[in-house]
C-alpha cells in the first residue's frame, strides 16, 4: 500500500479532505494530512511544531500528493515539495504542472 501525504494551501482544505477520501477509497493509498482547526489562531511555537509534524508525515510516506487547484502552489508546499525531493520521495500533482 502506498502511503502519501497530501500537501497544499490550507485554503483547499475541504479540497484535500475530499482528495484524501478519493485517493484512499480509488487508489487504496493510505494517505496522511493535517486534521486540525485552521480557524483558530496559531503562535510561531505552535506554527514550527506543525511543520515538524508535516514534515516527519512526508518521511515516513512514500510520495507527496500536491493539491495545486488552479495551478496555485503557495511558499510553503514548495518548500515541502524541495524537502520530498531531497528525501528522495515522489511528488504526485493533483493538477498538471505547466
Amino acid at each position: 500500500m502506498k502511503v502519501v501525504t497530501i500537501c497544499g494551501s490550507m485554503r483547499y482544505a475541504a479540497d484535500m479532505q475530499r482528495i484524501a477520501r478519493e485517493l484512499t477509497c480509488n487508489n487504496g493509498w493510505c494517505v496522511l494530512q493535517c486534521v486540525y482547526d485552521t480557524s483558530l489562531p496559531v503562535d510561531a511555537s505552535e506554527k514550527s511544531k506543525l511543520k515538524d509534524a508535516h514534515l516527519k508525515r512526508i518521511d515516513i510516506s512514500d510520495a507527496i500528493y500536491v493539491v495545486n487547484i488552479g495551478g496555485y502552489i503557495g511558499s510553503s508546499t514548495k518548500d515541502e515539495i524541495s524537502y520530498a525531493l531531497a528525501h528522495n520521495k515522489e511528488v504526485i500533482y493533483h493538477e498538471k504542472i505547466n
